[in-house]
Formats: structure tokens, C-alpha cells, sequence
């Protein structure tokens, strides 16, 4: 993550401008940001927030309670829908970090978004992240560091076919589901 980038003033919570920025290497891996409206894929997500009150890498303070996200490669913020493969819960978070540099993860969350997603005891689940274009509505209470309205929760067939579609990923690549 590059919440740490440093001190100073922030620039205020705002989804204006847009922010995709140039290819950037963390421990030799190179990560190019690029706009991906089709977005939607399948991987792990972790949770952070001991850098509460550091700069995102959009230049935004960092709020570990806020509904937000880190991703390595997402336009800054991004709007994702983040469901839970281990019980079908789903939220609407604001992506607006970078990171996270972990093999396997796709995407870590604040404190309050692993809150709002239950996932807070585990550490890190699987998941499904997927770009969506929420109402205005949506996007200023999560600007705000609120909950966006709840999201229909997928049914058990939907996470039962998402887990395999993982697990039969993870096993392509030889990795144990």
C-alpha cells in the first residue's frame, strides 16, 4: 500500500479528478494503472488500518473506519462491489489506495469496510471485486465515510459457483484451493 507517501496537507475526499496514473514498481513487480469498467474478478482480500490519518496515494487522509479500499491498478477512487465468497455478503466500497502488493490478493479493505463486509475476524477471504457506476447517492456517503445502502446479498448458488470458478483457477496455476 502507499498510505505512507507522506505528511503534509491532503487534498479533499472528492471523486474529481479521476486519477489513473503511470506504470509504478513495488518489490520489482511493475503495476499499470489503467480505466477498467469491465472489471470483475476473483481473489483474495486482506484488511488494513494502522495507517489511519496517513495520505492515500490519491493525496486523501487515510480513514481506517471509512468504507474504502486499496487496489494496484484501479483508476483513483474507483467504485467496487466486493462480495464475500464465504458467505455472500456484498458492499459498495470507494477505491482510493493503492495496494495490495501480496501475492494472491486482489484487494485490501479498511478497517470498516472488512466491518461492513464481516470479514474483520478472518483476516482475509475469498472474494469477487467488481467495478460498478453507483447513484451519486451512493458515492457521497462513502465519500462522507459512511455505508452505502445495503447490496442484495448473492445467493448460495452464486457464491457456490464463484468459489469453484476460484478453485478451479487456483488449481490451473497449481495452487491448492
Amino acid at each position: 500500500m502507499l498510505s505512507a507517501c507522506g505528511g503534509g496537507r491532503y487534498a479533499p475526499v472528492s471523486d474529481w479528478p479521476v486519477r489513473i496514473g503511470k506504470p509504478y514498481q513495488v518489490r520489482g513487480t511493475t503495476y499499470t494503472p489503467a480505466a477498467d469498467p469491465a472489471y470483475d474478478m476473483l481473489g483474495y482480500a486482506s484488511w488494513y488500518g494502522s495507517e489511519s490519518g496517513k495520505r492515500t496515494a490519491n493525496g486523501e487522509r487515510f480513514r481506517a473506519k471509512a468504507i474504502s479500499g486499496a487496489h494496484t491498478t484501479l483508476p483513483l477512487p474507483s467504485y467496487v462491489e466486493v462480495t464475500a465468497l464465504d458467505t455472500g455478503r456484498t458492499i459498495l466500497l470507494r477505491v482510493n489506495d493503492r495496494g495490495p502488493f501480496a501475492a494472491g490478493r486482489i484487494i485490501d479493505l479498511s478497517r470498516g469496510a472488512a466491518q461492513e463486509l464481516g470479514i474483520r475476524p478472518q483476516g482475509q477471504v475469498a472474494v469477487r471485486v467488481r467495478v460498478v457506476d453507483p447513484p451519486e447517492r451512493d458515492r457521497a456517503r462513502l465519500r462522507a465515510g459512511k455505508p452505502a445502502a445495503p447490496r442484495p446479498d448473492a445467493s448460495p448458488a452464486v457464491v457456490a459457483n464463484l468459489r469453484a470458478q476460484l478453485d478451479t483457477g487456483r488449481r490451473a496455476l497449481g495452487l491448492t484451493p
